[in-house]
């Protein structure tokens, strides 16, 4: 979530003037995030996410991922629930940007992440797969293996001025991917950007999960993937296996792993490292002057792509069956 397109007033009260949600009482932008322009609105009703949808989202998309929200709560997925207006439209025009109003979600994300956290996690994208899984709409996933060259070569060599070495470590790790990436496991829709900023723990209830507008259609052990990168390592971005045996437990307890997506698990967990790697190096070079956004540092995956490098198995992991 960020801030690039500002809403004055008036233009924020005539376009809640099509809702049954109250005047606005205040709406703050959100800092956190790089994709779309978001706000806490608060009205009347009660809180809300006001969401501007950035030049970067397509504006054909934005269906399937109001209409997975939609689908994952009534399966049982607490997540935000878009707000329709006195049209039955989900989908808006403000400020020359399409937007969307969806339910505010309570709790907070996990500061200090522990195993329980993890397993949490884990069990929470299991779920979010099975609700899915009859999900109608699919989406293929633009930030998948196909999409991952484009990417290195918006960076080119600028990548070695943010770290040295990494025009090569990219160029290798894209050379390695290319004779083992998977094809033919499990897929479904994935949440594709399950990050601990974008669950919600509340105590005596199941954690809820946000954003999901990195949402596609891919293999579902590609978005165990990328949590394994997003939640077990510390900050030191040491790989931590107490937590990584937690999370794989939990989700395979949820959702049994097939024999092929375990083997193939650290590959998917090498191509997570580079696509976060390099979505954060593009961004890192690249953020518009003057946006309220706080760009993440493509460093870190660098140190996590290296582990992966070196890991064979599950067990590398803390984990096996």
């Amino acid at each position: 979530m960020a801030v690039y397109t500002s809403v004055p007033e008036d233009d924020l009260a005539h376009f809640l003037a099509g809702y049954d949600i109250g005047q606005a009482l205040a709406c703050k932008g959100i800092a956190e995030g790089v994709e779309n322009s978001n706000f806490l609105l608060r009205t009347e009703t009660g809180p809300f996410i006001l969401t501007l949808y950035e030049k970067r989202v397509d504006r054909g998309d934005l269906p399937f991922f109001l209409g997975l929200m939609e689908h994952c709560a009534r399966n049982g997925i607490r997540c935000p629930l878009p707000v329709r207006d006195r049209t039955g439209e989900a989908l808006g025009m403000l400020c020359g940007r399409p937007a969307a109003i969806v339910t505010f979600l309570d709790g907070m994300s996990g500061s200090r992440l522990d195993a329980e956290h993890c397993a949490e996690a884990g069990e929470a994208l299991a779920r979010l797969h099975v609700a899915a899984r009859d999900f109608p709409v699919p989406r293929p996933n633009a930030l998948s293996f196909s999409g991952w060259d484009s990417l290195a070569a918006q960076a080119g060599t600028r990548a070695d001025s943010v770290e040295a070495g990494l025009s090569a470590l990219i160029s290798t790790t894209l050379d390695d991917l290319r004779g083992t990436w998977p094809d033919s496991l499990p897929r479904g829709v994935i949440h594709a950007d399950l990050f601990p900023d974008n669950v919600l723990f509340l105590s005596g209830r199941t954690p809820g999960i946000i954003d999901f507008y990195f949402a596609c259609t891919d293999m579902l052990a590609y978005d165990l993937a990328i949590c394994i990168n997003a939640w077990c390592f510390d900050a030191e971005h040491r790989y931590d296996a107490e937590r990584g045996q937690a999370l794989i437990s939990a989700y395979d307890r949820a959702r049994p792993l097939e024999a092929d997506e375990i083997a193939a698990l650290p590959v998917l967990c090498r191509g997570a490292a580079l696509r976060f790697l390099l979505t954060r190096l593009v961004d890192w070079l690249s953020v518009p002057e003057g946006a309220l956004v706080q760009p993440k540092d493509p460093r870190e995956y660098s140190r996590k792509l290296e582990f992966h490098r070196g890991v064979s198995n599950t067990a590398d992991y803390g984990w096996s069956r």
